[in-house]
This record gives C-alpha cells, structure tokens and sequence, in this order.
C-alpha cells in the first residue's frame, strides 16, 4: 500500500501557480527534494521554477539542521517556515503603509495650510 505522497506522484501532481502577470498557461517539470513535479501555471516558467527550487531550499534547509527524515514532516514545517515569512512581510508591508499614509495626510496638511485651504 503506497502513501499519500506515492499517489500524488502516480497521479502527476498538479498545482495550479498564479503568479506573475502573463496569462498564458503551461505546464513545468521541476524537481522538488528529489521529486518530480508537473505544475501547471499561469505566467513565466521562468516564475515556476523560481518557486519550486524555493521550496526546494526550504525543505533541503530543514531536512539538514533538523535530521528529520520524513518528506512530509520536512515538506510541513518548510511550509509552516515559508507561510512566517510570508506573514512577517505582510505585518511589515502594512506598518509602512500605515506610516506612508500618515505621512501623505501630515503632508496634505501643511501644503493646505500653506496655501490657505480650510478642510
């Protein structure tokens, strides 16, 4: 009886990415901690395999400072890693927005009473 991680394989895994701008679809082979994957993507393939050999560094970063062996162990926390990065830049994104926009309003402020504008 074969895991999951067998069946996906046998099934030719599919992922549908949907970065990048262009709309054109294709359909990459790329390798994934010495799997192989087809992805099926909207844009570059360029951008596809910029995304798969992230994750490859991911779980290959995991599996060697942790000494897990399961690839679904590794391939869990790579995207548990991956996801707190993701959420750091989000937080960080919005405090410089925050701090932009405060900005603009303090700015739209002087250049009004600068010029004699009443709000």
């Amino acid at each position: 009886m074969g895991t999951r991680e067998d069946k996906a394989e046998a099934k030719g895994s599919a992922l549908i990415l949907k970065g990048n701008q262009m709309t054109e679809k294709s359909t990459e082979k790329v390798e994934i901690f010495g799997q192989e994957y087809k992805i099926k993507g909207v844009g570059n393939p360029q951008y596809i395999h910029k995304i798969a050999g992230y994750v490859d560094r991911k779980m290959r970063e995991i599996a060697h400072s942790s000494g897990i062996m399961s690839q679904s162990r590794i391939a869990i926390l790579a995207a548990l890693n991956i996801t707190d990065e993701l959420c750091q830049e989000r937080e960080e994104r919005e405090k410089i927005e925050a701090e932009l926009e405060g900005k603009a309003a303090r700015l739209g402020e002087l250049l009004d009473s600068k010029i004699g504008v009443e709000r």
